[in-house]
C-alpha cells in the first residue's frame, strides 16, 4: 500500500460515498485512475467499503460482550458461533478469556436464549461471562492510514 492508497483510505474514512470525480483530484488521480486504485485494493480484500450502522439505534435492545472459555482450539468455536446472525465479530484472545464474541439481539430475553441454546452447546466451549451493554459510547472506525 503506497501514499496514493493510504490518501484513498482517508477520503474513505470521511465519506465512503465520495463520488470518483471528487476523490480522483483530491488524491492527485484522474476519476478512473481513483476508481481502479480502489477496485485494486477491494479485490485484494485490503479494503471493504460498507454502510455502518448503531444496532441499538436500529431496534437491537440488546448487546453484550462474550467471554468464553474454551476447552481445545478457540477457532473452531468461533467458526460455529459466526454461522449465527446475532454474532458481530470473533476475536481469538489470550489472558483470562480465549475468545470474545460481540452479539447483537432484538430482545434482551432473545440475548439469554442465544446465550444458553446457542453459546453454551457449542463444543468446545466450558464458561461464558456476559458482559451486557448499556449504550454504545464510542463508535469508531478511522484507522491510522499514516
Amino acid at each position: 500500500m503506497d501514499e496514493i492508497d493510504r490518501a484513498i483510505l482517508r477520503e474513505l474514512q470521511v465519506d465512503g460515498r465520495i463520488p470518483y470525480a471528487e476523490l480522483g483530484p483530491k488524491v492527485g488521480l484522474s476519476p478512473s485512475a481513483a476508481r481502479l486504485r480502489l477496485q485494486r485494493l477491494v479485490d485484494a480484500k485490503e479494503v471493504q467499503v460498507v454502510g455502518v450502522t448503531d444496532p441499538m439505534a436500529m431496534g437491537h435492545r440488546a448487546m453484550a460482550l462474550l467471554g468464553l472459555h474454551v476447552d481445545g482450539d478457540p477457532r473452531a468455536v468461533a467458526d460455529a458461533l459466526a454461522r449465527h446472525d446475532e454474532v458481530v465479530y470473533t476475536v481469538l484472545t489470550a489472558g483470562t478469556f480465549d475468545l470474545f464474541v460481540e452479539v447483537v439481539c432484538a430482545r434482551p430475553a432473545d440475548l439469554l436464549d442465544f446465550v444458553n441454546d446457542v453459546v453454551r452447546a457449542v463444543e468446545g466451549v466450558t464458561a461464558v461471562e456476559n458482559f451486557p451493554y448499556f449504550a454504545i459510547h464510542t463508535h469508531r472506525f478511522l484507522w491510522h492510514t499514516d
